[in-house]
C-alpha cells in the first residue's frame, strides 16, 4: 500500500511516562504503516524540560504558531514529590498552561461515544462539548504564603502613575493569598471562538460563571460575551435555530445533569478543567475524550485530556503487561492529521483520520477493549480485555482491510 504523502509537518510534542510509551506504539502500529509522516519533533518529557530549563515548551508553542497544527502527548506537571523524583532544579509550570498562554484561544473537549457504554447520567443521549478558556485565571496566578499578621493589598499602578489600592485582608495570623488576572482581549477571543464553534457545529451554546459573587472579574466575562453575541452572532444563531444563554455555574450544573446533551458548555479556565473531567468520566472514561486548542489566529493543538497514567507506567517498568486506554491519544493524532489535510488540501489525510477513528470505535464495539472500559461494558458481545499493544494491533488489522 502506498503511503499518504504530507507537504507540511505537524508539530509533534512528546510527553511522559505511560502515555509516552503509548505515543510510540500508536505511531508504529497505526500511523507510520499508512502515512509518510512528516513532523517537527519536540521532547516535552520532564527530563528534557529540565535540561532545557523549559525552553523546549516555548519552542514547541512557537512552532505550533509557525506551522498551524500540533499534536501533543500527555505531560507531567511537577509537584513537590516530582521535584524530588526527577531531581528538578525547580517546580516547572504546566506545559499545557505555557502553550495555552502563548497560543491563547479556547480548548474544546467532547466525549467519544460508543455503543455498549452508556453515560452514567441516564438522560444524556448526545455528547456535551466543554469549551474551556485557555488563558489566565489560577493558571497564571501569583501566590504568596503569608507568614503572620499584616495587611494584604491589591495594588494597580497605571501607565500614567495613577494608583489603585484595595485591602484584601487584615491578617491576624498566617494564611495564603493569590492574585489572578485576565485580559479583555483574551476573553473576547474566547467568546468569538465559542460563538463560531456553535455556528459551525449548529449547537446551542451555554456560558456560566459566578458573577453574583465575583462582581468585577466574572461579570466582565458575562458582559463581553453578551456584547459580542448581540453585535455579531445574534442573527446567525436565530437563522440556524440555535440558542445562546448565560446562567450561573451552579444552575448550569443542574441543567446539564437534567439535559439530553448535544450542546456546548463554555467555562472559564479552572471551571472548564474540572467540568471536562466530570463530563468525560460520566460519559465513560477520561481516556475517551477529544481535546483541541483553537487559537484566534487559526492555530490548532490536539491532545489527550488525561494525565500520564503513572500507575501503569510503574507496572510497565517492572515488565508487567498493562491495559492502558490509548483512545484519546489516537483521536489527538487523527484530529491533527485531519486538520493538516484540510489546511493543505490533502483529502487522503482526512480519509485516513476517519478510518482510524472508525476502526477504533468498531474495535471497542466488537467487544475488544482495554481494562478501564470492561467494567462499564453493556454490549451483547462479552468484553475481552487486551493489552494496549493488542488493542492497537486489532485497530491496525481493521484499517488494513478498510484502506486496502
Amino acid at each position: 500500500m502506498e503511503k499518504i504523502k504530507m507537504t507540511t509537518p505537524l508539530v509533534e510534542m512528546d510527553g511522559d511516562e505511560m502515555t509516552r510509551i503509548l505515543w510510540k506504539q500508536i505511531k508504529d502500529e497505526v500511523i507510520l504503516p499508512f502515512v509518510d509522516l512528516k513532523t517537527e519533533y519536540y521532547d516535552l518529557g520532564l527530563v528534557h524540560r529540565e535540561e532545557t530549563k523549559d525552553q523546549v515548551t516555548v519552542d514547541a508553542a512557537n512552532a505550533n504558531k509557525k506551522y498551524g497544527v500540533a499534536v501533543k502527548c500527555a505531560t507531567i506537571t511537577p509537584n513537590a514529590q516530582r521535584v524530588q523524583e526527577y531531581n528538578l532544579t525547580q517546580m516547572w509550570k504546566s506545559p499545557n498552561g505555557t502553550i495555552r498562554a502563548i497560543l491563547d484561544g479556547t480548548v474544546f473537549r467532547a466525549p467519544i461515544m460508543v455503543k455498549g457504554i452508556s453515560p452514567v447520567v441516564r438522560t444524556w443521549q448526545k455528547p456535551i462539548t466543554i469549551a474551556r478558556h485557555a488563558f489566565g485565571d489560577v493558571y497564571r496566578a501569583t501566590e504568596y504564603r503569608v507568614p503572620g499578621p499584616g495587611k494584604a493589598e491589591l495594588v494597580f499602578t497605571g501607565a500614567d502613575g495613577t494608583t489603585f489600592r484595595e485591602t484584601i485582608n487584615d491578617f491576624d495570623g498566617a494564611g495564603v493569598i493569590q492574585g489572578q488576572f485576565n485580559k479583555d482581549s483574551s476573553i473576547t477571543s474566547f467568546a468569538r471562538s465559542c460563538f463560531q464553534f456553535a455556528v459551525d457545529t449548529k449547537q446551542d451554546l451555554w456560558f456560566s460563571t459566578k458573577d453574583t459573587i465575583s462582581k468585577k472579574y466574572d461579570h466582565t466575562f458575562k458582559d463581553i460575551f453578551q456584547e459580542i453575541y448581540d453585535a455579531e452572532y445574534k442573527e446567525k444563531f436565530e437563522a440556524l435555530g440555535i440558542e445562546y444563554f448565560y446562567t450561573l455555574i451552579d444552575d448550569a450544573v443542574a441543567r446539564v445533569i437534567r439535559s439530553k446533551g448535544g450542546f456546548i458548555w463554555a467555562c472559564k479556565n479552572y471551571d472548564g478543567d474540572v467540568m471536562s473531567d466530570m463530563v468525560s468520566t460520566a460519559f465513560g472514561s477520561l481516556a475517551m475524550m477529544t481535546s483541541v486548542l483553537v487559537s484566534p489566529d487559526g492555530n490548532y493543538e490536539y491532545e489527550a485530556a488525561h494525565g500520564t497514567v503513572t500507575r501503569h507506567y510503574y507496572k510497565y517498568l517492572k515488565g508487567e503487561e498493562t491495559s492502558t486506554n490509548p483512545v484519546a491519544t489516537l483521536f489527538a493524532w487523527s484530529g491533527a492529521l485531519r486538520k493538516r489535510g484540510e489546511l493543505d488540501g490533502i483529502d487522503a489525510l482526512g480519509k485516513f483520520a476517519d478510518a482510524l477513528e472508525k476502526a477504533t470505535i468498531d474495535t471497542i464495539e466488537s467487544g475488544v477493549m482495554t481494562g478501564d472500559l470492561c467494567a462499564m461494558w453493556e454490549g451483547e458481545t462479552p468484553a475481552r480485555k487486551v493489552t494496549s499493544l493488542e488493542f492497537l494491533k486489532e485497530i491496525r488489522a481493521r484499517m488494513e482491510k478498510a484502506l486496502a
